[in-house]
């Protein structure tokens, strides 16, 4: 959660940017004072204190400060160790699954619940009037954006998943309002996927974004119609190839599917309970 303020402190008007630092230098009494005292303590007005807390992807102060508390308390040390050459393969499991256990637990405080209750709501509109959900992603972000296909088509929903940029491009230019596009990204830096980004936004389709909350991608969910999923973590992107923040994108696309299958109903049990009947069918064939 700190993590995720240190990214987005340099895009916050400068008063908000005074409550970020207020909360940096000491996260346990940010979580217990009154609206009042912070403000004081930040030489800001008490619904800047809120704007704050929104702007960071939280429904205002009483959730964000309910989430803080949760992190702060926590006890799970969120260290990322990166694995060096000379590391043993003791030293590499022990270092990947702290790394994950640790990026896991944080998320779980860290989300937004306000905004991923947005993108369901969005995803279960274009569910239900049979309108298009499209998932771009490139590299790593592609494989996520292929499972999150793999996952949604079985709810029935009209889906697909793209990695190359100019289907991309393509895909997007035939958006319509009431169709979403999830834009998943490690870095939030893809000239194809801000390019896709823009395009979709011009036809007036709902954009969920998974990605870095202080990345240029992350910046286009600024508008009505667009949904930042911030996904944090203080991975070397560059050196290694994304293993714990493709963990949290799994995850994030995970609870966007279990979250459209409760919203669309019991209707759907059918149709999966018969996907696995034909499956376990072609099985045991033979």
């Amino acid at each position: 959660m700190l993590e995720r303020v240190k990214a987005a402190l340099p895009a916050l008007p400068p008063a908000e940017q005074r409550v970020a630092k207020l909360l940096l230098q000491d996260a346990r009494s940010f979580a217990s004072l009154p609206v009042s005292e912070l403000a004081d303590r930040s030489h800001v007005s008490k619904p800047t204190v809120v704007r704050f807390c929104r702007s960071v992807g939280y429904d205002g102060l009483a959730d964000f400060k309910l989430k803080l508390a949760g992190s702060v308390n926590e006890g799970v040390p969120f260290v990322h160790r990166a694995v060096d050459e000379d590391d043993k393969p003791q030293d590499v499991i022990v270092k990947v699954v702290d790394n994950a256990v640790a990026a896991l637990l944080h998320y779980r405080n860290d989300a937004a619940g306000h905004a991923f209750e947005r993108a369901i709501d969005a995803l279960s509109d274009s569910a239900r009037h049979n309108k298009r959900i499209e998932f771009y992603g490139v590299g790593n972000s592609g494989i996520v954006a292929q499972d999150a296909q793999h996952k949604f088509f079985r709810l029935g929903v009209n889906t697909v998943a793209t990695s190359d940029g100019h289907v991309q491009l393509m895909s997007a230019t035939m958006l319509q309002p009431g169709d979403c596009a999830v834009i998943i990204s490690n870095s939030g830096r893809s000239r194809d996927l801000l390019d896709a980004a823009e395009i979709a936004r011009k036809k007036g389709a709902t954009i969920i974004i998974i990605t870095a909350s202080a990345s240029p991608l992350a910046q286009m969910a600024l508008g009505p119609s667009q949904i930042l999923l911030a996904v944090d973590h203080p991975e070397d992107f560059d050196r290694y190839s994304p293993m714990v923040s493709r963990l949290l994108h799994l995850i994030a696309v995970d609870i966007l599917t279990t979250g459209v299958a409760l919203k669309l109903g019991p209707h759907l049990r059918p149709a999966l309970q018969e996907i696995k009947k034909n499956l376990r069918a072609k099985r045991y064939a033979g």
